[in-house]
């Protein structure tokens, strides 16, 4: 349940779900002719067809909030039990909007409406167990091509033989440090601080990612997360995200202060 699951935050593409989901209700009521769908004059017929087609498509659009809630509280993962939590809220929710509809819109002139329990399983049960299967295929199509997305923007700190190497947003990282042979990522996690050792030189992820700034023989720095310059005892550090303090060796003080200053105007 608490397996990572595919997730896609655009709204542009959940307006697309939404769309799909309205005209998708549309069609199966309208094909489908459930209870007495069949004895509307066919403008009745239209207009109160369209009207469950608005009700599925608005509801989902309505919920996208709570989806960000979800989301927020699981320190920004979508797991299973995410995904889950939120059709099952949907459905329900979207269920207890359209039988309010079939109440007061749709029977607000007649008399003996159908009671909750015919309708769930004459008409809400079978229609949600076609309905959902598009929207879960949606969804999941949707979050596996930005999760494709968000890898193919990312770049790797391989290690050397068997060793796992990091992959990471550029931006994510703040500093390598050389460590015998190993070097040590620093790298942000939300508002954490965390670090990854891997066997490889300092001198090869220097060659491979020209974007990190050499600033000392044993470190390099993303230019990107620099807060401000510190003297002590008559030698340079540049200060970076998380209070990191990094030597500047005078081989290297001219490029790294052109460099900085550049990023910084």
């Amino acid at each position: 349940m608490h397996k990572k699951y595919p997730f896609d935050s655009s709204i542009k593409h959940h307006i697309i779900i939404a769309l799909g989901l309205a005209i998708w209700i549309f069609i199966f009521l309208y094909f489908t002719e459930p209870l007495d769908v069949s004895e509307f004059r066919d403008d009745e017929k239209l207009w109160f067809l369209i009207g469950y087609g608005f009700i599925g498509g608005f509801c989902y659009l309505l919920f996208l909030p709570f989806q960000y809630i979800i989301l927020k509280k699981n320190d920004a993962k979508w797991t299973l039990l995410s995904e889950i939590t939120f059709l099952f809220t949907f459905s329900f929710c979207t269920i207890a909007i359209a039988r309010l509809y079939y109440l007061y819109i749709i029977m607000a002139n007649e008399q003996n409406p159908y009671d909750l329990w015919y309708m769930l399983k004459s008409i809400y049960f079978p229609a949600i167990a076609t309905i959902l299967p598009i929207l879960i295929f949606g969804r999941f199509a949707f979050g596996k091509y930005k999760n494709k997305q968000t890898e193919a923007k990312k770049i790797e700190i391989k290690g050397e033989g068997n060793y796992e190497g990091v992959r990471l947003f550029l931006n994510d990282i703040i500093c390598v440090k050389s460590s015998d042979n190993y070097v040590e990522v620093f790298y942000r996690s939300g508002n954490d601080l965390k670090k990854s050792l891997i066997r490889n030189k300092l001198s090869v992820v220097a060659d491979e990612h020209p974007a990190l700034l050499r600033t000392h023989r044993s470190y390099l720095i993303n230019p990107f997360h620099f807060e401000q310059w510190k003297t002590e005892k008559g030698k340079l550090f540049v200060v970076l995200f998380h209070h990191i303090e990094v030597p500047v060796s005078r081989t290297y003080q001219n490029q790294v202060k052109t460099t900085l200053n550049s990023t910084t105007t």
